[in-house]
């Protein structure tokens, strides 16, 4: 790591700034559910183990807001809204394939 990108106060660490995109507690959780497709908030939820629905709902939102995934809402009684990883979220998939796989070997 470029140690002078992360010596200005005035210039945020690169690394800070990932973590400010994908770095919440269930950031990657989601985004690993959504490896496998398009998803409903209520998939995610049961996917997503002891995250409550206002924890979600603030990923989400965190998520689609740096471009990560995209929400779709579809005009049914009650909505249905489904949410899919955009091609920048895509690009997480090999990175947090290794941190599960470093997790397993390390942590676990």
């Amino acid at each position: 790591m470029d140690k002078k990108k992360c010596s200005s106060s005035k210039e945020k660490c690169a690394l800070q700034e990932i973590l400010g995109v994908i770095g919440g507690k269930w950031s990657m959780s989601i985004i690993y559910a959504l490896f496998t497709g398009k998803k409903r908030f209520s998939e995610l939820e049961r996917m997503v183990p002891n995250i409550n629905t206002r924890m979600l709902v603030k990923e989400l939102k965190n998520m689609e807001a740096n471009g990560i995934v995209v929400r779709e809402v579809f005009a049914t009684v009650p909505p249905t809204v489904e949410y899919t990883l955009t091609t920048k979220g895509r690009k997480l998939e090999p990175i947090i394939n290794e941190l599960y796989k470093w997790g397993v070997e390390y942590v676990g």
